[in-house]
């Protein structure tokens, strides 16, 4: 018998229902760079609202850069923003009717966001450190609600 490497989980004999994934992120900057931020004054320009454009497209295209993810349906995205001195918290926000979570797609949301972030503030920062990735709850499917403790 030959052994299996990678194997795409088998959804064929699952029913539909709703799914929802909340992620997080951050990503520490200089002070200078979020006052930058605020100000709309970062030389490539508006840094969050680009962000979360690219945070959106990003999760649609989950399936096409991870490849054991089903490519699903996209029912809603939203990116929220929380600004400190130092770092933003980036949180993102999945809903799908599907036969499969939308943990990757959240997860995902929040990388592009932050690596988008980081591409637009180089040039003014190079001290930028992305971190916390993290699920921090799904709601859905035969393993029900996860919600993270910590």
């Amino acid at each position: 018998m030959k052994k299996k490497y990678v194997q795409m989980a088998d959804t064929s004999q699952k029913n539909k229902s709703f799914r929802e994934a909340i992620a997080s992120g951050k990503i520490f900057l200089k002070k200078e760079t979020i006052i930058d931020i605020k100000n709309l004054s970062v030389p490539k320009g508006d840094v969050l609202t680009c962000a979360k454009i690219a945070a959106i497209n990003g999760c649609k295209k989950t399936a096409e850069l991870l490849p054991l993810c089903h490519s699903i349906t996209i029912d809603y995205i939203d990116i929220d923003f929380d600004i400190k001195d130092n770092f933003i918290e980036i949180k993102s926000f999945v809903k799908s009717y599907e036969k499969t979570g939308v943990e990757m797609e959240a997860l995902m949301a929040v990388s592009i966001c932050a690596l988008t972030i980081y591409d637009m503030c180089k040039p003014i920062d190079k001290d930028i450190v992305i971190s916390d990735i993290k699920l921090l709850k799904k709601t859905g499917g035969k393993s029900g609600i996860y919600v993270r403790k910590n």
